[in-house]
């Protein structure tokens, strides 16, 4: 792919349709149901079936999980709220394609550990069904392969649940991106980091798929919520795209430290070698030549930090700062980012804002959900596509190549292509 001409009118005339919500916005229309399996009811599995039911427009005819506890909480949860309880799915691993087989279901939601998602995402499109899967979309370059080419040949709908991206405040700066008020931007930096020790282990001392995933891996092996809003701020794979990126990691203290306070030295978890488990930084370069920094920790004693900068030819917004626009504010100083908020409040804030604000992540989970529902509804793309899922993704097993080659340069395919 050539580089994009860098003009400012075109660069600004053709960002404007890559921004998160630039179409006409439409809610889901509650007189034409659409027909939801949920794979995965655990805790964050229940907790975005409980959104699913709130939007009126919705039915939840089957449940997939192999933990009957989990299952059978969920089926009383649609009981409770719609008075019919969907049919259970339980047999084994694979149980789910049974589930798939039902010809009253129009898509399916997945909420599994992570290494599952691409699989039981591929299979859902081929046997005919719209899919929302959770985050990231896969683990591998295979698997992010694999979903652009089951995409492509059954034609399914497919969303990634990134809910970081529909905050109020970055949904914000999309608008400010979209209506180029930081001029032409060519440096952003983002940030997942979020001391996770505590999810690593069962009660019983063993781990959990996280723990088995910081056991197993390096590299930034959860890349969407830091990368997802600046993708869309920049127009990643719509007016841009990521070509190339090197990664480098520190040595990973805080879990080893994590472990022996709560275990104690010589226990077996102290034992564990860990592949993953300190900071890990990816550069990340651009075809327009622009460059993303990727700051990755989920193992450190320290508060939760997702920071995001946009830095433009004419400002700024940083998340930690504010906002500062050349010429517009006070000279070297900060201006809160809520100075903009009135005059750049995005759509979706403005209209349903107050049912968004009952849900998780800033709301993200609200509108995630809700979007996901107007997609097979409407049988259109949705803003977050499989494509961007394989981008995002693919950060993972790039950055796991960079480190192995000692931070070299490691290529991203075009998935778009």
């Amino acid at each position: 792919m050539d580089k994009i001409p860098l003009s400012r009118r075109g660069f600004l005339t053709t960002s404007s349709a890559a921004v998160l919500g630039a179409g006409a916005f439409a809610q889901p229309d509650p007189d034409k149901p659409t027909r939801v399996g949920v794979i995965g009811v655990g805790g964050r599995g229940t907790y975005l079936l409980n959104i699913l039911l709130s939007v009126p427009a919705t039915s939840v005819p089957a449940i997939c999980d192999i933990n009957e506890e989990n299952l059978a909480r969920a089926v009383g949860v649609v009981r409770d709220t719609r008075g019919n309880s969907p049919d259970g799915y339980s047999r084994g691993p694979f149980d789910y394609r049974r589930m798939l087989e039902r010809d009253d279901l129009d898509a399916v939601l997945i909420a599994t550990p992570i290494e599952l998602h691409a699989a039981m995402a591929v299979d859902a499109m081929h046997a005919g069904k719209h899919v929302a899967s959770e985050v990231p979309g896969a683990t591998n370059m295979d698997d992010c392969h694999a979903l652009v080419k089951a995409k492509r040949k059954t034609g399914r709908r497919y969303m990634l649940l990134e809910n970081y991206i529909y905050g109020y405040e970055r949904m914000m700066v999309a608008n400010m991106c979209k209506q180029g008020v930081f001029g032409e931007t060519y440096y952003a930096e983002c940030a997942y980091i979020h001391d996770c020790n505590y999810l690593r282990f069962k009660p019983d001392g063993s781990l959990t798929w996280r723990g088995e995933t910081s056991r197993d891996h390096n590299g930034n092996t959860y890349p969407t919520h830091s990368l997802g809003p600046i993708a869309k701020w920049m127009g990643i794979n719509k007016t841009d795209r990521l070509v190339s990126l090197t990664c480098m990691d520190s040595k990973g203290l805080g879990i080893r430290r994590y472990v022996e306070k709560k275990f104690g030295p010589d226990s077996q978890q102290a034992k564990t070698q860990w592949a993953g488990g300190g900071m890990c930084v990816t550069l990340i370069k651009t075809a327009q030549d622009r460059l993303i920094t990727v700051y990755y920790d989920v193992c450190s004693p320290r508060p939760l930090n997702l920071f995001l900068l946009i830095q433009g030819d004419e400002g700024l917004y940083d998340s930690r700062q504010g906002i500062y626009l050349d010429g517009v504010s006070p000279k070297d100083e900060w201006q809160k980012w809520q100075t903009y908020s009135d005059k750049y409040e995005h759509e979706y804030w403005k209209t349903r804002g107050e049912e968004a604000k009952t849900t998780g992540h800033g709301g993200g989970d609200y509108f995630v959900v809700s979007d996901f529902v107007e997609m097979v509804q409407q049988d259109k793309e949705p803003d977050i596509d499989v494509y961007d899922s394989a981008t995002w993704s693919a950060v993972t097993p790039l950055s796991q190549e960079s480190l192995r080659k000692g931070g070299s340069d490691v290529k991203f395919p075009d998935f778009t292509t």
